[in-house]
Order: C-alpha cells, then sequence, then structure tokens
C-alpha cells in the first residue's frame, strides 16, 4: 500500500482563495445594495461606498493572482480572469455614474457569474501549480 503525500498549499495560492471568496460575496453584496437603492433614501450612496470598495477588492485580486504566479511559482491562468473581473467593474462602475442602467445592469450579473466562476476554478486548485 502506498500513501500519497499533498504537498502543502502556498501562502499565495490560500490568498487567492481568500480574496476570491472575497470578491464574490463584494459583488452579491453590491446586487443586495443595488435593491437598496430602489428602496431605501440612503441606497444610493451605500451601492456607491460598495462599488468603490468592490474596485479595491478586484486591484487586490489581480495582484495576489500575480503574485501566486510570480513570485509564488504558479499558474499564471488566474491572472487573466482577475484583470478581466477588475476592467469589467470600473466599466460597470463608469455606467453606473452615467445612469446607463440598460447595459450596468446586465454587466453586474455577468461579473457575478464571472466571480463565480474563478471562484470554483481558484478553489479547484489543490495546489500552487
Amino acid at each position: 500500500m502506498t500513501v500519497q503525500t499533498v504537498a502543502p498549499v502556498s501562502w499565495t495560492t490560500q490568498a487567492l482563495r481568500a480574496v476570491a471568496a472575497l470578491h464574490v460575496v463584494a459583488l452579491l453584496f453590491q446586487a443586495v445594495t443595488a435593491g437598496l437603492l430602489l428602496s431605501s433614501p440612503g441606497g444610493r450612496a451605500l451601492h456607491m461606498t460598495s462599488g468603490v470598495a468592490l474596485v479595491i477588492i478586484g486591484l487586490l485580486h489581480l495582484v495576489v493572482a500575480i503574485l501566486v504566479w510570480r513570485p509564488g511559482g504558479g499558474s499564471p491562468r488566474f491572472i487573466a480572469p482577475a484583470a478581466l473581473l477588475l476592467v469589467f467593474t470600473i466599466v460597470a462602475a463608469i455606467l453606473g455614474v452615467a445612469h446607463v442602467k440598460t447595459v450596468h445592469l446586465p454587466l453586474g450579473v455577468l461579473l457575478f457569474g464571472g466571480g463565480v466562476m474563478q471562484l470554483s476554478r481558484v478553489l479547484g486548485r489543490p495546489g500552487p501549480a
């Protein structure tokens, strides 16, 4: 009988898993604040504030994805999705400020789906390679 050992997960991979999960939670919270925007007097300010937080989390997600690759020695395959999430978040924010709701809302749904896909890819990786 042979015993297989699993390589320990690097700190960069653990950080990527954490930030990807945080990113999805922030995207979900953004949808909640969109509902508050329609029903609460302070909803607009909360939605805008959580949008700024979402951009910051997206930037952090991208930085950590890069760190998984270099210096972490892991795969670079998480970088492009993190970059696209950040770019589309910024585009959605610009469209929201411009009140272009017909594109802003579907883009928000797309962002949430992309965030969930990225999270499933990040969690599905057993290690940094």
